[in-house]
């Protein structure tokens, strides 16, 4: 595998070299810049281990799963269970996610949408909300509060004037729809979004269904100043059809987890999540003078969410409100520029949760009632000092505090309780050399710090866990990027070593609820690699532009120190993490618009269990996007799309349940599928 990949890079390498033609100064693209949370530099001399999806990427996958976006990039593991089920994972972080999203930091435009109790609902996005993506991976918390497995800045699309929609149709019954309206009113932008998505699923019981609403509101008031507003409203509901043993997968993949002796099924419990949530944030961004800039945001969210499960039904309303600010010094002269930014984030989570009997998808009997209200908080401060634009180095740390409390109502009563958790620094040291203006060398060292989520705390056992203690760990990192003058060849390689302490795993009882353990530690070695090349770009004749993107992530990848009862699991791989994954994708841009998009997907065997016991097989993802864009009506453009996802018709989970109760480890993703749609634009 190794000498495969190789062999790729040195001959995408040759073959560009060959064809690439001398640049054309009217051809040459600007700078790809990432923006960092206002701290905009070019993507080359960032310092952070940072990947762009831009808005090309995006289209260029298909419009209703953001999975294939995501896995596009190294050290990137998006997962889904079913449809609507996600998970996410920066760099194996993934063992604390039976579902949702945790340890990750995630950001849309200005707002935090992870809450103060650590959780993120993803879900609840349409792809169409999707701008562009800065993917920051491993711990680079210093500016975005606690986490050990990285950070994921979302982009809105830009505001341009125009009014647009689209449909598309596929296999299961997929259907999904939007419509956009954007307008600019000289200093004044607004823009209106409204999505549905629904699917019949391939699975029984795995049916999904989303109503989605937003909103983005920009008034520059001054030549100093923009207020910014962004709402969402998101009512989705999606079937959870549950694991299924080898045995039970190879009989039937489309079964719904079936009943046993002592526990009824999925499908007789109605197993689903339903989830409400309206989210909404204001920010406001001023220019005091050349020198001094000030940001101010504003965030709050209420969430309704139930969950019919097989053991349990649970129902449970989340508020958040926080805020987050900072002022940002600069300084620049020819020769040696400098900036620093200070500031603080504060949330706070107020969850009521209670446990219902499920009565066949209706709740009876109380089980559990409890309340519980998390206070996350941190304050930064960053230094960035760029010498001669040649040498960049970043300086940067926060302090951390964490708390929560709780209050049980039943089955006992137990009064409210508090437990704190000692501040924690998070340094980061960083720097990035431009050796030339196609080549960088970076460096940096960074402490990740992660607490339990309430969801940890007061997980589906319906017990307070008051022993998990916080995760923490170091990171070592060098990377280099390559990008030609032209922007033809861009090239990145990460390699790190992260040595994680008390990390935070997840168990199963016999009867499926689940709690959570620290299990001593991990130490993850990992490769990251990526390119694009335009191996043909605005070429005249038939053929204008051919495109080649890849990725490779290794991740050696083992636990340290777990002994769990009387069990030695240290020097096992890290369960759910595969050793290798290759995405490599080409684009062929044709005459009049026509064009057409192909990826493959190579993953290797995942571990499903610490004890390395059972294996999910590794798989071949071939998917396929063909249209036309620009086709003209008047005024009107319009898109004509179709594609195919699962060419191969591979047999494979894209989402295992991980350490398993019983052995119901597989979520049987769908076989060969397509989907066709079409998009227009005023």
């Amino acid at each position: 595998m190794k000498s495969a990949l190789t062999f790729i890079i040195l001959l995408s390498t040759i073959f560009v070299k060959a064809q690439t033609a001398k640049p054309d100064s009217a051809n040459k693209l600007n700078d790809v810049i990432i923006k960092g949370y206002y701290n905009t530099v070019p993507l080359l001399r960032s310092v952070s281990a940072v990947s762009l999806v831009d808005s090309n990427s995006i289209r260029n996958q298909q419009s209703s799963s953001p999975v294939s976006i995501f896995n596009t990039v190294p050290g990137v593991r998006m997962e889904e269970r079913s449809p609507g089920s996600y998970r996410l994972s920066l760099r194996g972080s993934l063992l604390r996610s039976p579902f949702g999203i945790r340890n990750i930091k995630i950001y849309v435009d200005d707002f935090p949408l992870t809450d103060a109790g650590g959780n993120t609902y993803l879900n609840l996005l349409d792809v169409a909300s999707l701008g562009s993506l800065e993917i920051y991976k491993g711990p680079d918390a210093s500016i975005y509060g606690a986490n050990t497995g990285g950070a994921i800045l979302i982009n809105t699309p830009d505001i341009q004037n125009d009014i647009s929609a689209s449909i598309t149709g596929g296999s299961y019954g997929l259907f999904h729809q939007t419509a956009n309206v954007s307008k600019t009113i000289k200093n004044y932008k607004f823009s209106v979004s409204q999505g549905y998505q629904r699917s019949d699923g391939y699975r029984q019981n795995s049916a999904v269904e989303r109503k989605y609403f937003q909103t983005t509101q920009q008034w520059n008031y001054n030549a100093s100043g923009l207020l910014k507003a962004f709402i969402f409203y998101s009512d989705l509901g999606y079937e959870t059809p549950g694991g299924l043993t080898a045995v039970q997968l190879e009989q039937n993949p489309k079964l719904a987890r079936p009943a046993t002796p002592t526990i009824p099924g999925a499908l007789t419990q109605q197993a689903a999540i339903y989830n409400k949530t309206i989210f909404g944030g204001l920010s406001n961004t001023y220019q005091i003078d050349k020198h001094f800039r000030h940001v101010f945001a504003l965030f709050t969210s209420y969430t309704d969410f139930k969950n019919p499960f097989i053991t349990n039904y649970e129902k449970r309303y989340e508020s958040t409100l926080g805020f987050r600010t900072f002022l940002e010094y600069a300084q620049r002269n020819d020769r040696f520029k400098w900036n620093v930014q200070g500031g603080f984030e504060g949330s706070g989570t107020k969850t009521q949760v209670k446990n219902f009997n499920n009565n066949a998808g209706t709740p009876s009997a109380l089980m559990a009632y409890d309340d519980l209200r998390a206070n996350q908080d941190f304050a930064f401060l960053r230094f960035n000092f760029d010498i001669n634009s040649k040498l960049l180095i970043e300086l940067a740390s926060s302090i951390n505090f964490f708390d929560y409390k709780y209050e049980r109502f039943f089955p006992t009563i137990i009064n409210e309780q508090k437990r704190n958790f000692d501040a924690e620094l998070m340094p980061k040291l960083a720097l990035s050399y431009l050796f030339s203006p196609k080549v960088s060398l970076r460096a940096s060292v960074s402490k990740g710090y992660s607490p339990p989520t309430l969801a940890e705390v007061r997980s589906s056992d319906n017990n307070i866990n008051n022993d998990l203690q916080a995760e923490n760990g170091w990171n070592y990192e060098i990377g280099l990027r390559y990008k030609s003058l032209n922007n033809r060849f861009y090239a990145n390689a990460n390699i790190f070593q992260y040595e994680l302490k008390d990390a935070i795993v997840r168990r199963l009882n016999a009867n499926d609820t689940e709690f959570f353990i620290n299990a001593g530690g991990t130490k993850q070695k990992g490769i990251e690699l990526e390119t694009a090349a335009w191996l043909l770009q605005n070429a005249e004749g038939f053929l204008n532009g051919l495109q080649l993107r890849s990725s490779y992530t290794y991740s050696h990848y083992r636990f340290e120190n777990f002994i769990n009862g009387n069990s030695n699991f240290s020097g096992n791989k890290l369960t759910g993490v595969p050793e290798s994954v290759l995405v490599s994708s080409l684009e062929f841009l044709f005459n009049d618009g026509i064009y057409l998009f192909g990826q493959h997907n190579y993953t290797s065997s995942i571990p499903l269990n610490d004890a390395n016991s059972v294996y999910a097989k590794r798989y071949d993802l071939i998917e396929v996007k063909a249209g036309i864009r620009n086709l003209k009506l008047g005024k009107t453009k319009f898109e004509i799309f179709g594609g195919a996802n699962n060419l191969l018709n591979e047999n494979y989970s894209l989402g295992n349940d991980l350490n398993a109760a019983n052995n119901r480890y597989f979520n049987p993703a769908p076989g060969r599928n397509f989907f066709a749609g079409l998009s227009v634009k005023l």
